[in-house]
């Protein structure tokens, strides 16, 4: 499939990414941060717009390639958060707000992943919803 993500055009192998998200686990991380993100990501208190990018590809939230708390800000805790996607850019375009396609180069969240492939990247401020307090 030929489309854009934010502002970048590429094209998708949509049957190769489900089927490679179909039997990924997901991240597994074991630090309060990432546990909050994956807590926002099941209950879908993403926002909307990622929500409808990932329902589209038929990606579960909640099973990002990657997933790094920043720093806290006063909204929130800054996150970069990506998603593996089969495919080629084919012409890319600077970020944009939401987020980006591009290439995250940490090695360990999208083991076997289908080649070609690219990333689709965001970096935003997201609530704290866990008991525990931020560490």
């Amino acid at each position: 499939m030929k489309t854009y993500l934010f502002g970048s055009q590429v094209t998708i192998n949509t049957e190769s990414t489900q089927n490679w998200y179909a039997a990924f686990t997901g991240w597994d991380c074991d630090c309060a941060y990432c546990h909050n993100f994956i807590s926002l990501a099941k209950r879908r208190q993403l926002p909307r717009q990622v929500l409808a990018v990932l329902d589209e590809l038929g990606i579960p939230a909640e099973k990002a390639t990657y997933v790094c708390q920043l720093y806290p800000n006063e909204d929130g805790q800054l996150y970069q958060f990506s998603y593996r996607l089969a495919g080629t850019i084919l012409s890319p375009s600077p970020t944009e707000e939401l987020g980006r396609c591009g290439h995250e180069p940490y090695p360990f969240g999208a083991p076997g992943f289908p080649e070609p492939h690219f990333d689709l990247d965001f970096c935003l401020t997201l609530p704290w919803v866990l008991d525990e307090p931020a560490s």
